[in-house]
């Protein structure tokens, strides 16, 4: 055991950052950034940590500690709100904005830190960011649930309800009439600006006439005038906003039905308020694009159906987008028919609904299309373990998601050992009950070799080799099979304080 620090004392702090074995006493020496190089880093962000170890986090001096594990996709929501009144500016932001990377199941923060973050009005220290900047990364980031903008329709701060009918189009009709009726001046204020949406007058006024994002969106969203409707009508980079627009006539919609660009024809194809006769029209379009979207779904249909196949049509199997929060009225009879249909496109659309049957989702984990498997496996919580190992073998961009899951198997992958894919290797190296994977710990790719040498199974005087080694040292230092008194003496190696920096 080398007296000073060696070429291996940084892969050392990294591996044991990483070491799930480790206890809270040698996790806490980690949290000096000037002694431990990225290792803190690691600890913060990258892995669950014990509760000494956030408690410790939550107090320490540093910013940059804070607002690392801020961002943590690893730790429970009510871990990252404990810094949502931290003093420093940036820390708060991060909260905000959500943890990185973004995972595809975000949860909601709690009641309380979302409400503390929407109202707060204190700049903090170093005053980078305002309160409302730091607002706006909130209403940005997945963290705030449809059920919490429901539930601040009725709170009695006038910001939470002004907040609430901000999502106009979501309410009902008698939630429309309590906001129009509000004793408080901004709320009535904030609902004058939502029905502005509705007046054609109003946005006919306000439309810019030159290419802005402001003049797409209203084309896209608002109601509009007859005036606005003839000169989009007769604007190439227009019509397609209007075929898009709820608010089109009828008459408009026959016209850019028959357009030139099969694009606008797509999108009056997937709306939801066509007649027979133009969904006809279009079920035989020339285009093969049109054809198959005005097919795929006969008449009648919803808006949130539409906007379900809109989402299958345009996606691939490398979509990594959110998995979106279910809605409060889904209609699961509705995936229950896409669930059991001849068509490939709905048995895909049921395959992301997070919320079917298990019925449905046995009949579609054994569904003839690979794609279909692989859908459910990526995005349903009750898929069978054999089909989230095939995504995991068979799909590079769902992997990270998959890796965060329970789902996916970690053991019994001793035939994954040989695999081409370095992260298939990596995922079968780290198989606990499969045996010790000597022949990987000389593998050309880093991260077979780190998670071979973790390998539970390596010990004594191998283990002691392969912290020795470079290429092996990070692995072996994250090998849960090493002792706490192992573990503080490579940290003393690495001339690591023996206790954590002060608060």
């Amino acid at each position: 055991m080398p007296n000073s620090p060696s070429a291996v004392t940084d892969l050392w702090l990294r591996g044991v950052a990483a070491n799930t074995g480790a206890p809270a006493d040698v996790l806490l020496r980690l949290l000096d950034p000037d002694t431990t190089g990225e290792a803190w880093r690691i600890l913060c962000e990258k892995r669950c940590v014990p509760p000494e170890v956030v408690d410790a986090v939550v107090a320490h001096p540093d910013a940059k500690v804070r607002r690392s594990f801020a961002r943590n996709p690893h730790v429970p929501p009510a871990q990252r709100a404990r810094l949502v009144a931290d003093p420093h500016d940036l820390v708060r932001a991060q909260v905000a904005s959500g943890p990185r990377p973004l995972p595809r199941q975000p949860s909601p923060l709690p009641d309380d830190a979302l409400v503390f973050l929407l109202t707060a009005e204190a700049a903090g220290t170093a005053g980078l960011l305002t309160a409302n900047e730091i607002r706006q990364e909130l209403v940005g980031s997945p963290q705030i649930p449809n059920s919490f903008r429901r539930r601040m329709l009725r709170h009695e701060l006038p910001a939470l309800r002004v907040f609430a009918a901000q999502s106009w189009s979501w309410l009902t009709p008698e939630e429309q009439k309590a906001l129009r009726a509000d004793p408080h001046p901004d709320v009535r204020a904030c609902v004058e600006s939502r029905l502005r949406w509705e007046d054609p007058a109003a946005m006919e006024a306000e439309l810019p006439e030159h290419s802005c994002h402001h003049r797409w969106a209203i084309l896209l969203h608002h109601a509009l005038s007859d005036a606005v409707v003839e000169a989009a009508l007769a604007d190439p980079e227009s019509r397609w906003c209007l075929a898009g627009n709820r608010y089109t006539p009828r008459h408009a919609l026959v016209r850019l039905a028959r357009d030139a660009d099969p694009r606008v024809r797509v999108r009056v194809a997937a709306r939801a308020d066509l007649d027979p006769a133009l969904w006809a029209e279009l079920a035989e379009d020339p285009d093969a694009q049109v054809r198959t979207r005005a097919r795929v779904q006969p008449l009648p249909r919803t808006p949130e159906q539409c906007e379900a196949v809109d989402h299958e049509m345009g996606d691939g199997h490398d979509c990594t987008c959110m998995i979106p929060e279910p809605a409060p009225d889904l209609d699961m009879d509705w995936y229950r028919a896409c669930a059991v249909s001849e068509e490939v496109k709905l048995r895909l659309v049921a395959a992301r609904c997070s919320t079917l049957p298990a019925d449905l989702v046995a009949r579609l984990a054994e569904d003839p299309e690979e794609e279909v498997r692989h859908r459910l496996a990526s995005w349903h919580p009750l898929a069978p373990a054999e089909i989230v190992l095939a995504a995991f073998v068979a799909r590079p961009s769902q992997r990270s998601h998959l890796l965060t899951q329970s789902r996916l198997p970690r053991t019994g992958l001793a035939h994954l050992l040989g695999h081409e894919d370095p992260e298939v290797r990596a995922l079968a190296a780290a198989d606990p009950t499969g045996r010790a994977p000597v022949e990987l710990l000389s593998d050309g790719d880093e991260q077979v070799r780190r998670a071979a040498a973790s390998h539970p199974l390596f010990s004594g005087d191998t283990l002691e080799r392969l912290l020795q080694d470079p290429a092996t040292a990070e692995g072996a230092a994250a090998n849960p099979g090493l002792s706490a008194e192992r573990l503080h003496a490579l940290l003393d190696s690495a001339r690591v304080p023996r206790r954590p920096v002060a608060s």
